[in-house]
């Protein structure tokens, strides 16, 4: 007889945390960017549509994608910050991830951002940046000392945008070990070469 033993179930996952539809300005229907994600063999992404453009109907339509894969449900919040920035509040079972997007994307010097990041940690609990742009590397920012995990993510809008930069990760099938993950760094940034 064994007793006291306690097994994880872990499986390495691929996913995206930024992703467009037609639900804000996207090209493409929830519906078409999970099946174009699912096959690049992804295991889960985020639809992290606008929040000023959201279609009033979009958590429904969120609702009828069909998939294999988890799907989270976001928002990409416009926040002034010294300017219009955008944060990715994600939403798992319990938990919620907020996510500092796009960093290289506004023309901020590495001493902007570093103001703007500590204005911002007082308005929402940041678990991490994003220091991709449209799923391209930027070596300036992914160097930056930041006291964040730094994710990689295609932030796609169109077909020809997904499958650039996404995270891999050892964690359980399920939304908040993810979120438990990506907060704590346990990932790995990968890109298209």
């Amino acid at each position: 007889m064994v007793t006291g033993i306690i097994l994880k179930v872990s499986m390495l996952l691929k996913g995206c945390l930024h992703t467009h539809t037609t639900c804000s300005d996207g090209k493409l229907s929830p519906q078409e960017v999970a099946d174009a994600y699912e096959s690049k063999g992804y295991d889960f992404i985020a639809f992290t549509d606008h929040d000023y453009l959201l279609k009033p109907n979009y958590l429904e339509t969120y609702g009828r994608v069909r998939t294999s894969m988890m799907v989270f449900y976001g928002i990409e919040l416009s926040v002034f910050v010294n300017g219009n920035i955008h944060v990715a509040k994600i939403e798992g079972d319990r938990e919620q991830l907020h996510v500092f997007n796009h960093i290289s994307e506004y023309d901020f010097t590495p001493q902007q951002l570093i103001v703007r990041l500590r204005q911002l940690e007082k308005m929402y609990p940041l678990d991490a940046v994003e220091i991709t742009k449209k799923g391209f590397r930027d070596s300036v920012f992914e160097a930056l000392d930041l006291p964040y995990p730094k994710i990689a993510s295609d932030d796609s809008h169109t077909l020809t945008g997904i499958g650039r930069a996404w995270v891999e990760l050892d964690a359980k099938r399920e939304k908040d070990s993810i979120i438990h993950a990506i907060r704590h760094g346990e990932f790995w940034n990968c890109y298209l070469s």
